[in-house]
């Protein structure tokens, strides 16, 4: 039994002395013995809730993890945070609160651990922005730390009779199919009855999106930045495994807190680079170049936009995970997960071996007991990947001073380059009418602005629009941009994280229907064929940010607050402004 001297933890200031007998007593209430009050306090936190499916299990599987604590002579507390799951927020005014969700998740979450005084925290997250949240409040509280995914839905399966199209039936099914289902339904191929009976077989179990959408690639992103335990993301979430892993991550805290590793040695420069490769090289969601920022500010590292976008360029895409490929997360587990992907990026010296992790052993160490290869089906030997640079490519130009970023996973290199005139719209929702009544044309891009982390306010993702484009059959026959967001659902030609945003003055504020826009994601170039001066002159013109609806309220304070995309859309000064480590209040 290891016997933890507390004299120099947190919860030494709620739990030691005669003084604390108040506080001791609270704690006796609760039935905690004389032993569990003087051991470690672990703050076991879960975004669970009745919000979706992605959060559903998270109850169950904190049990497990608390066992584990309990295991290596920890006291568990157990509570609960917030989540807004983007498959409910999509299209419509609540995808406001899903980016300040993310904020939120990692303030209470910090708060809590402060006001209680725990010394170590087991963090489970299910749904996109929950990910994030969490591993942003363990790397600014700088605490031991492991983090837990609740795991990815089961994949549906469509029936082969009733009227499903022949390109549906008998195949998996993810919620992004239900998306783009609608386009189908409003393009009158595909019948209500069909609609009917795939939404009722889409999503068959507990669990988070199944495709390499932004759950999935946070989740990659957690094992290969360090926080979470090898191979713990990828069994879905009805799989009784999961308490396996999550008792195991409970566990590791208490080693983690013994030889005191704290989750600023896991998150460096380097671990960052490691989860962008991971990234680039699944597919995943550009929601990471938002993210990754986010987590990295937290710990006072200056890696941004532009950064992440280096890695994605010499990266080679080699898994191949919907929406851009075939395979589903449950897929990519029965292939050997993330460990077998990152030995691929091992193989080509893309990877940082260096790293500590949450198991208290580096990360080649750790890989090192990994036997898995690459099946050559969903993971593909490094040396003949699928393309061979990353499923994500940063965009700089006139349009994007300060970046921009699409997923080109799927898509052919002669179809990474559109050049067409503007139209241009001031919301989503005049977007989403017009490909509803096809009031636009082939050839067009399509320009979604006001709708940045300030001025929409909240970044919205644009899937409903562009799964409804691609229902229509039109994914590779326009292109899309934004100073919004997409969904690792999204797939076709379509930028996003445009900034400066238009609400902050961005160029993307100027732009007019039939100016002539050139996306090009081989040479990385984002612009509209206007010269400096004509710019210059159209920003004279501007009548300034586009007056919304929030005038109070959370979603109101996240706009006074938020920063700039490239940065990470973060509300606080991070790591760099700290004059205290909580750890040794």
């Amino acid at each position: 039994m290891t016997k933890f001297d507390k004299s120099k933890l947190p919860s030494r200031h709620v739990t030691e002395g005669p003084s604390k007998a108040p506080h001791r007593s609270f704690y006796h209430a609760m039935g905690m013995t004389e032993e569990e009050i003087h051991q470690p306090l672990v703050g076991v936190a879960t975004c669970w809730n009745e919000a979706a499916p992605c959060n559903i299990s998270l109850n169950r599987q904190a049990q497990a993890a608390k066992a584990g604590v309990r295991e290596a002579h920890g006291s568990p507390r157990e509570f609960t945070t917030i989540t807004v799951t983007d498959g409910i927020a999509m299209g419509h005014e609540g995808m406001r609160s899903s980016l300040a969700s993310r904020e939120a998740i990692a303030d209470t979450v910090e708060l809590t651990m402060r006001g209680h005084c725990y010394d170590a925290l087991v963090g489970l997250a299910g749904c996109d922005k929950s990910l994030p949240g969490m591993m942003m409040a363990m790397v600014r509280l700088n605490v031991p730390s492991v983090f837990v995914y609740g795991g990815s839905i089961l994949p549906g399966k469509a029936p082969t009779d009733v009227g499903i199209p022949e390109d549906l039936a008998g195949r998996d099914l993810t919620v992004q199919d239900m998306f783009e289902a609608v386009g189908r339904h409003q393009a009158g191929t595909l019948s209500s009855e069909a609609l009917a009976v795939l939404e009722r077989v889409a999503c068959p179990s507990a669990g988070a999106c199944g495709g390499q959408f932004t759950a999935n690639t946070m989740a990659c992103v957690s094992e290969a930045i360090g926080l979470a335990l090898l191979n713990s993301s990828g069994a879905p979430a009805p799989y009784e495994s999961r308490d396996q892993y999550a008792a195991a991550s409970g566990e590791a805290v208490m080693m983690l807190l013994e030889k005191n590793i704290r989750a600023r040695d896991v998150v460096t420069r380097k671990s960052l680079e490691n989860a962008a490769r991971v990234v680039a090289c699944t597919g995943g969601s550009t929601n990471a170049g938002l993210h990754l920022p986010a987590i990295a500010h937290e710990a006072g590292i200056e890696f941004y936009l532009e950064d992440v976008c280096d890695i994605f360029r010499d990266t080679p895409y080699f898994v191949d995970l919907k929406p851009g490929g075939n395979y589903v997360a449950k897929d990519l587990y029965e292939a050997g997960g993330v460990p077998v992907v990152m030995k691929e990026l091992r193989k080509a010296g893309l990877l940082h071996e260096d790293c500590m992790t949450s198991a208290g052993v580096t990360l080649g160490e750790a890989l090192d007991g990994i036997k898995g290869e690459a099946d050559g089906r969903v993971i593909y030997p490094i040396e003949t990947p699928i393309t061979k640079t990353g499923g994500v490519v940063g965009l700089k130009g006139n349009i994007a001073p300060e970046g921009a970023i699409v997923k080109v996973a799927g898509i052919a290199p002669e179809h990474q380059v559109f050049t067409g005139p503007a139209r241009v719209f001031e919301c989503e929702e005049e977007a989403f009418e017009a490909v509803q009544k096809r009031a636009y044309e082939e050839g067009e891009v399509l320009v979604i602005r006001n709708e940045g982390p300030a001025g929409g306010p909240g970044m919205r993702e644009m899937l409903a629009t562009t799964a409804a484009l691609s229902g229509q059959g039109m994914g590779k026959k326009v292109a899309l941009i934004t100073d919004g967001r997409f969904s690792g659902a999204t797939r076709g030609f379509c930028v996003g994280h445009v900034g400066p945003e238009a609400a902050h003055g961005g160029p993307i504020a100027f732009l007019a229907t039939g100016d002539i826009i050139t996306i090009d994601a081989i040479k990385g170039e984002l612009s509209v064929d206007l010269s400096e001066a004509e710019l210059a002159e159209r920003k004279t013109q501007w009548k300034g940010p586009r007056e919304t609806i929030y005038a109070s309220g959370a979603v109101w304070k996240f706009a006074q607050m938020v920063g700039s995309t490239y940065q990470g859309a973060v509300t606080h000064p991070g790591a760099k402004a700290e004059k205290h480590v909580y750890m040794d209040l």
